[in-house]
């Protein structure tokens, strides 16, 4: 009977153990599992920040291009005053824009037919930032409906 009871015993012993075992199993591959959905969470809000990166750094060099050419026609500008505070100016400017003559002239006008070619250039885009350009313009629209 005392074998009995030990066999009984021991049996108790490990089936706790075994509940132990398996719950300690089922918390780790709970854990596991967690990670798992935050390295995925860290990895797609990477690639989200590298395409918002992408596209702005693109608005500042178009910005920066806008800025450059507001500068130099603000030059041509300011200059284009300069000049037309003399009198040799004036006198052009009613000559051939007001088509004015001065005393003694005859005003002949020959009207030639202009030719406008307007040839737009593309700037050739890489294929990668076409790409994240895309992907941030969905996440975008995304961001901006939920801020709705």
């Amino acid at each position: 009977m005392a074998n009995s009871n030990y066999m009984n015993l021991k049996s108790r012993i490990q089936k706790q153990q075994k509940k132990k075992i398996r719950r300690i199993k089922f918390y780790h591959s709970f854990l596991t599992i967690v990670l798992l959905l935050c390295v995925i969470q860290i990895g797609y809000s990477a690639l989200l920040n590298l395409a918002k990166i992408v596209v702005y750094q693109t608005k500042i060099i178009k910005a920066q291009e806008l800025h450059a050419q507001a500068q130099n026609r603000n030059k041509y500008l300011k200059s284009e005053i300069k000049n037309f505070n003399s009198m040799h100016k004036v006198e052009s400017i009613a000559r051939n824009n007001l088509k004015m003559a001065a005393k003694d002239e005859v005003l002949i006008i020959i009207n030639q037919p202009t030719q406008e070619t307007t040839e737009t250039k593309k700037m050739p885009e890489n294929k990668f930032t076409k790409f994240l350009e895309t992907f941030s313009s969905k996440f975008n629209k995304d961001i901006s409906s939920e801020k709705i």
